[in-house]
């Protein structure tokens, strides 16, 4: 069976706080290095009430700092918010202090409106730039060379494995020319998956950092002792997509007995369609779930995330993942 990993947003929910949030997070890592899981991701997300990794590379400090064996990184760093020298930097301490544990995914988007993108002093345009900013951000982590101008410190020499995130074909074809490790959004964002994996393996150039193509696919998990049960808890996310459309961001919500009257048709279909990639059910569901996503799609490696308020009813639902992949 291929690798499992975890991708957490530090969910902030209903009646709780960031503090909260932040020892759950660093609960489920430690649970998720028990059980096996490969890595544990965490991604950017800014003005986001509901959302508590804004501070990425800080959150990454204290989760490595908590564990001891699993990977952690970054589900990823929104490149188009940062200078390359300021993000090789951080993670060139991470890897520093963390050695061999730590990965930086990059994403284009800004991860967050226009406003707030402003508020960062960074700009939509920056998205532009981003093929330039990785091969900026990729030198800065090569050995630094004699009389080189500008060097990252630390950063230069550190083994920080990247990745190209994406939901479209744009990030597939860059991190094939470039080399990299792909991983694709089809957790919230499928559209495009099959197509843009096909383009990525096809058009692959062997680096220095990668021989052969490597594509992670996210995957929507929500794993309980039955399959009812496991749908009521799947409100929380299906309820946190059709706030945010909305236009009202808000904190986890908790689960909801009766999801039609939440939302609208339209609504619906538009949750559906994003949350397609979804395996929801009991243990016997999500273990078929998942093996049959796995052979159609034929991923190297499974980033999980489930979207559960009940923290301890989350843990479960990663417990009984780790069990389906064994």
């Amino acid at each position: 069976m291929i690798p499992f990993s975890v991708l957490d947003l530090a969910p902030i929910t209903e009646g709780s706080d960031a503090s909260q949030a932040f020892r759950n997070t660093l609960d489920l890592a430690q649970r998720a290095e028990q059980l096996g899981y490969a890595r544990y991701w965490l991604a950017e997300h800014h003005n986001m009430p509901g959302i508590a990794s804004a501070a990425t590379a800080v959150l990454i400090g204290h989760v490595a700092a908590g564990t001891a064996t699993i990977r952690v990184g970054a589900g990823g760093i929104m490149l188009p918010n940062h200078a390359p020298l300021q993000v090789a930097e951080a993670f060139g301490t991470l890897a520093s202090l963390h050695p061999g544990r730590i990965d930086l995914g990059l994403g284009r988007a800004p991860g967050t409106d226009q406003p707030t993108a402003r508020a960062l002093r960074r700009y939509y345009d920056s998205a532009d730039a981003f093929p330039q900013d990785v091969a900026e951000l990729l030198a800065y982590f090569e050995p630094a060379e004699p009389g080189q101008a500008v060097r990252a410190v630390p950063g230069a020499g550190s083994d920080v494995p990247v990745w190209l995130l994406g939901s479209s074909l744009f990030g597939a074809q860059l991190a094939a020319q470039l080399g990299l490790p792909y991983a694709f959004a089809s957790h919230f964002a499928p559209d495009a998956m099959d197509e843009a994996l096909a383009l990525y393996r096809r058009d692959f150039r062997p680096s220095a950092r990668l021989a052969r193509p490597y594509a992670m696919l996210g995957l929507n998990v929500v794993a309980a002792g039955s399959d009812a049960e496991a749908r009521r808890l799947f409100t929380t996310q299906q309820q946190s997509f059709i706030n945010l459309r909305r236009g009202r961001p808000g904190l986890i919500p908790p689960p909801i007995d009766d999801i039609e009257s939440y939302w609208t048709p339209p609504e619906k279909l538009m949750v559906e369609r994003s949350l397609a990639c979804a395996v929801v059910g009991d243990a016997t569901t999500v273990k078929q779930g998942i093996t049959e996503f796995i052979a159609r799609h034929r991923p190297d490696e499974l980033m999980i995330t489930s979207n559960v308020f009940d923290h301890a009813l989350r843990r479960r639902s990663y417990e009984l993942v780790a069990a389906a992949r064994a």
